[in-house]
């Protein structure tokens, strides 16, 4: 018999997660989404609770914990703020795991302490104009000059790139050509680490987001910017690969941060049908409304035992890359769809910014095409099958 209870130290860090959403998270919510300012207190408390160093070795500050456990933290804050769980989902996935991944000793003993506590942020800068879903576009170059990479391009949409608290971004860089196995040449992609502030590297003004509004967003331009030649992240021409299973990773946690703010959502949608009367009883005495929250619970419960078996599947060391893309998938539309319904269950509260559920509403489209489109995660998962 399949268990899927979670052991009592997974269960801790589930109640321990929660109360600090709902203590100090929850409250300043709104004010941080209306002013779109970065929360920096709450991320600081974050980084006080261990959070940003859950899945990283003791050895570099971390928690000495797993993925998995990262993703219940990003559930639990996905459901009352996604702006927060957003900025832990990408601090960890995509700005300090590609350095725990791929790094040199030096590189992590040199990024990993600052990041696992939260005191420092790294994002990634893969997405550039002509290259999102397709990141084999790759236009920014680096070339080797004098013991310096020489960088030259642009990014876009880089998470936790423009903060006071940004140290680092990787960058992904055509660093030369290679030849495919039938021959034809291709791209040579690699990764490397540029931090803040270095000449030529301009964090462009923030973008006027339709959510995540309190997540930091940036596009990126580097105009010969020089980094040691030792910057390099992993081996020269595996960037592009090595980033791709980071976002395989990444894919569970966006998943949990989807499952967290359908559960949010479902929250919202029972408290208020109990509460809110209409034609002398509650609205959710009447049907439509209560078949409305019965299929929203059913939303949250499928698309948190996906990412629970996508995680399993990885912890077990097994591949686990069409099961992230269908808990990415399932995941996604379960918010954007239970932020429909409650809103609509809501009515005019719903569509007023400060109300939770106006919040997922607009924050939960991102998580549609953000770390993947819904498109993207059909194409693997079709490829998986054959066709």
């Amino acid at each position: 018999m399949i268990d899927l209870e979670l052991d009592e130290e997974y269960q801790q860090l589930v109640d321990t997660v929660r109360e600090f959403a709902n203590e100090v998270v929850a409250p300043v919510s709104a004010k941080h989404d209306a002013a779109h300012s970065f929360p920096y207190d709450v991320i600081a408390q974050m980084g006080q609770l261990g959070l940003f160093g859950l899945p990283f070795s003791e050895e570099y500050g971390g928690m000495g914990g797993d993925y998995f456990a990262l993703a219940l933290a990003i559930e639990e804050l996905g459901r009352v703020d996604q702006s927060v769980a957003i900025t832990l989902e990408a601090g960890v996935s995509l700005g300090a795991m590609p350095v725990y991944r791929f790094g040199t000793a030096a590189q992590k003993e040199r990024w990993l302490p600052a990041l696992c506590a939260g005191e420092e942020l790294a994002g990634f800068g893969l997405t550039e104009p002509g290259a999102g879903s397709d990141a084999g576009g790759t236009q920014t170059k680096a070339a080797l000059d004098q013991g310096h990479w020489v960088i030259n391009g642009s990014k876009e949409f880089i998470t936790n790139s423009g903060t006071d608290i940004t140290t680092l971004v990787t960058v992904t860089a055509v660093t030369g050509t290679k030849t495919r196995p039938d021959g034809t040449p291709a791209k040579e992609i690699s990764t490397i680490l540029v931090p803040r502030p270095t000449p030529g590297f301009t964090v462009e003004p923030a973008y006027n987001k339709v959510g995540w509004n309190a997540s930091d967003t940036h596009p990126l331009s580097l105009k010969d910017v020089r980094v040691p030649e030792e910057n390099l992240l992993g081996e020269r021409g595996r960037g592009y690969a090595n980033f791709l299973s980071i976002l395989d990773e990444g894919r569970i946690a966006i998943a949990a941060l989807g499952t967290g703010a359908a559960q949010g959502c479902l929250d919202e949608a029972v408290a208020y049908a109990k509460t809110r009367t209409a034609f002398g009883d509650t609205i959710g005495s009447n049907q439509g409304i209560s078949f409305m929250i019965a299929r929203m619970a059913a939303r949250v419960h499928t698309s948190r035992l996906a990412y629970y078996a996508a995680a399993a599947r990885m912890l077990a060391g097994k591949d686990f890359k069409t099961e992230a893309a269908i808990a990415k998938m399932v995941a996604g539309e379960a918010a954007m769809d239970n932020a429909r319904d409650a809103t609509q269950i809501f009515g005019g509260y719903g569509f007023i910014n400060e109300s939770l559920v106006a919040r997922h509403y607009r924050d939960s489209k991102i998580l549609e095409i953000g770390e993947g489109t819904t498109q993207v995660q059909l194409m693997l998962i079709a490829r998986s099958l054959g066709l």
